[in-house]
C-alpha cells in the first residue's frame, strides 16, 4: 500500500495556541500493573492509535482523546509503523502532539511502536528482517519526534527469517538507546518461547507479549498465557472488544452489520447468528452487574494476572470515559464466569491467532 499521504482533514488548531497543562490528578484514578517480573509498570487500559488517529479522523478530536487519556492516568499509547490510514499518519499526528502538548510529560509516559506487518513496497518493508525492523524504528523515531520508544516490537513472526536475526535486531535497538524494553506480538506459545531464550542469551529485556484476546477469541489460553507466566513476561492485549463485536453497537443486528463491513480487518462473516446470540447473553450478564458490554469485555480479560493491560481505541472522549469505567468493578463470581463461558460456547472470532506463522 502506498504510504503518501492523501487529503488531509481540515486542522482548526494546529497552531496550538491553548498550552496543554496535563491534570494534577492524573496518577489517581486506577493502580499500576507489573509487566512480568520487569520494573515496568502500566495502566490497565492503554490507548492504540491504530485506526482512529491516522488522517480519516480531525486532528482536533485525536488530540482531544489524548489529552484526555493522559489527563486520566493513561501514559501508555501503543503504535506501530503502519497504524493510519494511510501508513505511517498514526505515528505523525501523535509526533504533533508530541512536540507541543506532551514534551514536558515524556518521562511520564510508555510510548510503544511496532514493525513487521507491510510498510513500504519491495522486499525490504515487511516481515522480520534486521534490515527492515532496524531502518523502520528509525523512521517512526522521526515521525514522532521522539529519541526513543519505552518499547519495541517485532510486530509478527516470520518463517523466512531466522529467529535469532529479528530479536537480534530488538537487542541492537535496545543497546543502541532507541528503546527501553522490546517486545514480541502475535507470536505462538512455541515461538514466544525460543524468543525469549535468544532475548536472555543476549541479556535484552524481552518482558512483554501483544496478543489478541476476549471473551470470543481465547487462543491464548491454549499454552501462550502459561508460556508468559513462566517466563516472567506480561501481556497486553489487543481488540479484547473484538473489534467492536463487545460493545453495544451491534445489538440490533443487521444494522450493525452494514456499518461494521466499512471498518478494515472485521468482515461480514464476522457476525454470524452464534456471534450475535453470544453478545446479546454477554449484554444481559453485563445489566445485571451495573456495566455496558465493552466495560464487561474490558473486566473479563483484565482479570487474567498474566495480563498487564488492555489496549482500546477510541474514537471519542465519550467512548475512552465508558471504557475507563471498566475499572470500577473487575471482580467476578465463579458463577459469572460460568456463564460468561457458556453464552461464549459456541460463538468465536478469528484473527491474530499466531497470525503470523501462516
Amino acid at each position: 500500500m502506498p504510504t503518501g499521504h492523501g487529503a488531509r482533514f481540515e486542522v482548526v488548531n494546529d497552531d496550538f495556541r491553548a498550552p496543554y497543562v496535563a491534570d494534577n490528578s492524573r496518577w489517581a484514578g486506577f493502580s499500576y500493573r507489573r509487566v512480568g517480573n520487569s520494573g515496568l509498570l502500566l495502566p490497565p487500559i492503554s490507548l492504540g492509535l491504530w485506526y482512529n488517529f491516522g488522517d480519516n479522523r480531525p486532528f482536533d478530536v485525536q488530540r482531544e482523546v489524548l489529552r484526555y487519556a493522559f489527563d486520566h492516568g493513561i501514559s501508555h499509547f501503543d503504535l506501530a509503523n503502519n497504524y493510519g490510514p494511510p501508513y505511517g499518519s498514526a505515528e505523525e499526528n501523535f509526533g504533533r502532539m508530541m512536540a507541543k502538548d506532551f514534551r514536558p510529560y515524556r518521562n511520564e509516559m510508555v510510548i510503544s511502536t511496532k514493525a513487521g506487518w507491510d510498510m513500504w513496497t519491495g522486499p525490504y518493508g515487511r516481515l522480520g528482517p534486521r534490515k527492515y525492523l532496524l531502518t523502520s524504528l528509525d523512521e517512526s523515531l522521526s515521525r514522532m519526534n521522539l529519541d526513543y520508544v519505552d518499547i519495541f516490537y517485532s510486530h509478527r513472526f516470520d518463517a523466512d527469517t531466522p529467529l535469532e536475526e529479528t530479536i537480534g535486531a530488538l537487542h541492537t535497538a535496545v543497546t543502541s538507546g532507541k528503546a527501553m524494553y522490546a517486545g514480541i506480538s502475535s507470536y505462538s506459545a512455541e515461538r514466544t518461547a525460543e524468543a525469549k531464550k535468544i532475548a536472555d542469551d543476549l541479556g535484552t529485556p524481552l518482558i512483554i507479549h501483544q496478543p489478541a484476546y476476549s471473551m470470543l477469541n481465547r487462543w491464548v489460553e491454549d499454552g501462550l498465557l502459561t508460556t508468559l507466566d513462566d517466563r516472567d513476561m506480561g501481556a497486553i492485549v489487543f481488540t479484547p472488544l473484538a473489534q467492536g463485536l463487545l460493545t453495544g453497537k451491534y445489538l440490533g443486528g443487521a444494522d450493525g452489520v452494514a456499518r461494521a463491513t466499512d471498518r478494515p480487518s472485521i468482515g461480514g462473516d464476522t457476525f454470524t447468528k452464534e456471534n450475535l446470540d453470544a453478545v446479546r447473553a454477554l449484554n444481559d450478564i453485563a445489566t445485571r452487574r451495573g456495566q455496558t458490554l465493552a466495560q464487561l469485555a474490558l473486566a473479563w480479560v483484565l482479570r487474567t494476572p498474566t495480563v498487564t493491560s488492555a489496549v482500546i481505541g477510541a474514537s471519542s472522549v465519550g467512548q475512552l470515559k465508558e471504557n475507563l469505567g471498566a475499572l470500577d468493578n473487575t471482580e467476578f463470581t465463579e458463577a459469572e464466569l460460568a456463564e460468561i463461558d457458556a453464552a461464549t460456547s459456541a460463538a468465536g472470532v478469528g484473527g491474530w491467532e499466531a497470525s503470523s506463522e501462516l
